[in-house]
């Protein structure tokens, strides 16, 4: 717990709590923005929550570099994520603190650092 309140302290994010009416989300999300630019959406769920991280172009080449490093399950995740205008919408499952968590937070950093935004 107290990794993921500096992790968010680093960020300096804006923390906004709304209800999405999208037919694909529908439901409470938490999004978490700097700068104005999304870093990732968090959607609760019943035992579990889903992260979306989106991979843009500036992360793409980073991202790929580095997937071998990543789970298995990101990994799948990423190669079966369609592309659209040049993103990838990352949608994860997080049912315990495990590999795929900790890989989400190095996605986060990715995009946190690629987007230029400074600390």
């Amino acid at each position: 717990m107290k990794e993921s309140i500096v992790r968010y302290d680093k960020y300096k994010a804006v923390c906004k709590i709304e209800y999405s009416k999208d037919v694909w989300a529908r439901g409470w999300n938490v999004k978490f923005r700097k700068s104005g630019k999304s870093l990732c959406v968090i959607y609760p769920k019943k035992n579990y929550f889903t992260v979306l991280v989106v991979v843009g172009n500036k992360e793409k080449e980073h991202v790929e570099n580095l997937l071998t490093q990543f789970s298995e399950y990101i990994q799948k995740i990423y190669h079966n994520t369609r592309e659209g205008n040049g993103q990838k919408w990352l949608m994860i499952d997080i049912i315990s603190k495990n590999t795929s968590y900790q890989d989400v937070l190095r996605l986060i950093d990715m995009r946190y650092v690629q987007k230029g935004i400074i600390p």
